[in-house]
């Protein structure tokens, strides 16, 4: 929720134009993220919370890409980019190993 946050501040300081455009996806995707894991974790099986982790991994991929426009736009600058960078490939990560054991546990 935290990485959340991060994200809804550093929009506030993208141009008034971006408000319904790349603010309202960036935003979107990252509350996207806790969301589905949320939701994912009042599922009954293993499978279904995987199932919404999955979502929640594809949130993460669109908002990488979002961060990257937002740096080549020049309205977050290199280094914000590269720590936001890192903070959502660690969320990447630890969703796709919460996936494998998941699906692992389920195999048994």
């Amino acid at each position: 929720m935290q990485f959340c946050k991060e994200i809804y501040g550093i929009c506030k300081n993208f141009p008034i134009d971006e408000k319904f455009a790349l603010v309202n996806q960036m935003e979107r995707a990252a509350v996207s993220i806790p969301s589905n894991i949320a939701e994912g974790a009042s599922r009954s099986s293993g499978i279904e919370f995987a199932r919404f982790l999955e979502i929640a991994i594809g949130s993460a991929f669109e908002l990488e890409t979002q961060l990257q426009i937002a740096y080549s736009l020049s309205y977050i600058d290199y280094q914000k980019s590269e720590e936001l960078g890192y903070q959502i490939s660690a969320i990447q990560r630890g969703l796709n190993k919460f996936i494998a054991t998941l699906k692992n546990s389920n195999k048994q």
